[in-house]
């Protein structure tokens, strides 16, 4: 008998681990190569992950709602065979424990060798593409979907050892402040968490402290066990987020915190392209939405105002470096049952409306059907959120880091607007531009904004100019 042993690969953007949502085979089942063997959830879309081997299912190495480390085993195959082979270790190019700590302090060496384990689809080896970019130290979610091209933002921690150690001593990692280099989150950095919090809970003033709590029944006391101790309210529910969940709130808090942001706004009458996008439905038998017309113009707009389509990054030694795109993934925020997604339009400055259209409606369906890859929901260099879909007139946005702007799309709604000196009903939304103050100032973002405005007001003569 010959026992293969497949090790979780790496998913994509230096993901170190993935939640397992559930097995599509059981121990005993034959399996064939590429065949889907089980669904995880990394913190960026549910990903089928195919088996490489031929044969019985042996073991299943993890149960559903469990962790599961990138290079630890995932699940074993029988092949066959009269030799038994042992568990397969992780590839030569994968990094020890100590050399995953050291990492963030030693030079790059000259190849990227990846995890060694390749999932079909993904490719775990770097491709050097000229000389690398340092990345600013992030405290934010487990995952490099936080690379600096992402939607989400990654805590400094590359070995997953690490992340297994606080989790399994109710460590919040978030809450580490790393020694190693750049912000890197060490083993030791861990451990001195752990010892702090064992020293506190022997300490004499903890133990006054336990001494002077009410005894259980008093006043001071929840009547229920499921209370909340701060409100004296009964829990509904209590869980830790994860997943999607944690890398929203975590891009989200890192947003706020690292990007010094502004907004302008104005009201646009957008009676006349209305009118355009039904005529060419009724020309046409189908026309672009709404918002692939709005993209249209604003891809245009980022080329009059690149520093909308940028982004800033923080070098190791405190400085700053503005990168300006040649080119626009258009990113576009859709919402999903395992929360807002936001899958990007790559190469969109080189689509008309009708392609735009068609991409937005592809890339949203796999978003809900949670079968995006992780190169559809990361590397957006501009992003439109479309939320007058939920029946709102406005909102600010929280710009999608780490880039420079987001552009947000409010309900159109009939007001009375003056034209040539007389009232008239007109379809009115309102825009909103929320934008990084640090790659530019008020006037250029109101610029961009205006010219977006300007081509929703006059589509006809923007289209034939575009």
């Amino acid at each position: 008998m010959s026992v293969k042993t497949f090790l979780l690969p790496d998913l994509g953007e230096g993901l170190t681990e993935a939640e397992l949502v559930r097995w599509m085979v059981a121990a005993g089942d034959s399996v064939a190569v590429d065949q889907p063997i089980a669904e995880v959830e990394t913190a960026k879309s549910l990903v089928e992950i195919p088996s490489p081997f031929e044969g019985v299912v042996s073991t299943l190495h993890g149960e559903a709602g469990q962790m599961m480390l990138v290079d630890e085993p995932f699940f074993s195959v029988n092949t066959g065979g009269d030799e038994a082979a042992p568990a397969e270790e992780p590839a030569a190019g994968a990094q020890s424990y100590l050399e995953e700590e050291l990492a963030g302090t030693q030079a790059p060496a000259e190849e990227d060798e990846g995890s060694g384990n390749v999932l079909i689809g993904y490719g775990t080896g770097a491709a050097k593409t000229g000389a690398s970019r340092r990345r600013r130290p992030r405290n934010g979610i487990t995952t490099a979907a936080a690379s600096s091209e992402t939607t989400s933002v990654a805590t400094r921690v590359i070995n997953p050892l690490v992340r297994k150690l606080a989790r399994e001593n109710s460590v919040d990692i978030n809450q580490v402040r790393g020694t190693g280099a750049d912000g890197l989150i060490l083993r030791s950095d861990v451990q001195s968490l752990i010892g702090q919090g064992a020293a506190a809970a022997d300490s004499p003033a903890a133990a006054k402290q336990e001494q002077a709590k009410p005894a259980q029944g008093s006043a001071a006391q929840p009547a229920s066990s499921d209370a909340d101790s701060r409100t004296g309210l009964p829990v509904a529910s209590s869980q830790v987020l994860t997943g999607v969940r944690r890398t929203i709130a975590n891009a989200m808090a890192t947003s706020r915190r690292e990007i010094p942001e502004a907004t302008v706004w104005v009201d646009v009458d957008v009676t006349k392209l209305l009118k355009l996008r039904g005529k060419l439905k009724e020309a046409q038998g189908s026309a672009p939405s709404m918002l692939a017309l709005i993209s249209r113009f604003a891809v245009a707009g980022l080329a009059r105002f690149p520093a909308m389509n940028s982004r800033i990054d923080t070098e190791a030694d405190g400085s700053l470096r503005h990168t300006v795109f040649d080119g626009v993934n258009l990113g576009f925020a859709a919402q999903t049952d395992r929360g807002l997604v936001v899958p990007n339009v790559r190469g969109a400055d080189k689509l008309n409306a009708g392609e735009l259209s068609a991409e937005f409606a592809r890339l949203a369906a796999l978003a809900r059907e949670g079968k995006a890859q992780v190169s559809d929901l990361s590397g957006s260099t501009f992003t439109i959120n479309n939320y007058g879909v939920f029946n709102v007139d406005g909102s600010a946005a929280i710009i999608n880091y780490p880039e420079a702007a987001i552009m947000g799309i409010g309900r159109v709604v009939e007001k009375p607007w003056v034209v040539n000196g007389k009232v008239k009903v007109r379809s009115i939304c309102e825009m909103t531009l929320s934008f990084d103050h640090r790659v530019c100032d008020g006037g250029t973002a109101a610029g961009f904004l205006r010219f977006v405005a300007d081509a929703m007001t006059d589509p006809k003569a923007a289209l034939t100019a575009l």
